[in-house]
């Protein structure tokens, strides 16, 4: 199905970054009127899957972090995030909750706060080549 509107973003993947994708987003968002709640649970969502790419991805490099958002009928938000970063070796066990790769520095929640924020979520990854996670909400019309 095709989008009724869309946008694309692109950005380095510096921390420095992620509160504007998030408020990029958000901002594409808002022509459907969302609630608040609505808006404040995309940026979250956003939010989580940004920082995944800043500091899993590439790890301690800085490379592009490629963002897609569509808007299709019956206001169903789909927002698509990508890098081309190291890749997801197992993605049931990095989606399970508490699991991190990074123990010292990390509560290993980004994927549970993501599906909590979200009607669904999709994870396809190759490991060395980059991960896409796919974030759709619907916006509940007033």
């Amino acid at each position: 199905m095709k989008a009724n509107n869309e946008m694309r973003l692109t950005l380095e993947s510096r921390s420095v970054n992620e509160g504007f994708a998030r408020s990029a987003v958000s901002a594409f968002v808002a022509q459907l009127d969302p609630t608040v709640e609505e808006i404040s649970d995309i940026k979250t969502a956003v939010s989580e899957a940004v920082t995944n790419c800043i500091v899993h991805a590439y790890k301690n490099s800085v490379d592009r972090i490629y963002i897609w958002v569509g808007i299709f009928p019956e206001s169903v938000v789909k927002i698509r995030i990508r890098d081309r970063g190291c890749g997801i070796e197992d993605i049931k066990k990095a989606m399970a909750p508490l699991y991190t790769t990074l123990p010292d520095e990390r509560a290993g929640l980004g994927f549970a706060v993501m599906q909590s924020f979200c009607d669904d979520i999709k994870v396809r990854s190759t490991e060395g080549k980059g991960t896409t996670v796919t974030l759709i909400k619907k916006i509940n019309s007033r």
